[in-house]
């Protein structure tokens, strides 16, 4: 099992959020701590160990540290958002 983190800016993504793709990305964040690495996860270029998945209209953008088993979660935003 990994441990999830959440940046600060995170806490304040998942609150514009609307309630019914809340609970929803909230189960995704925490399948990652059984599978830090889903099928559906890609790789983000020119880093080290930062991931993204797309869960419907939003991506989650995270780091995973296996040596400390954990996962930090970096950004959760609308897909047009998501990449500026």
């Amino acid at each position: 099992m990994y441990k999830i983190r959440l940046e600060s800016s995170v806490e304040h993504d998942l609150k514009r959020i609307p309630i019914k793709d809340f609970h929803h990305i909230v189960s995704h964040l925490k399948a990652l701590a059984e599978n830090p690495r889903p099928r559906s996860c890609r790789k983000l270029t020119g880093y080290k160990n930062d991931w993204r998945i797309r869960i419907e209209d939003y991506r989650v953008f995270y780091e995973i540290n296996d040596e400390e088993k954990s996962v930090n979660i970096m950004k959760v935003k609308l897909r047009p958002r998501a990449y500026r």
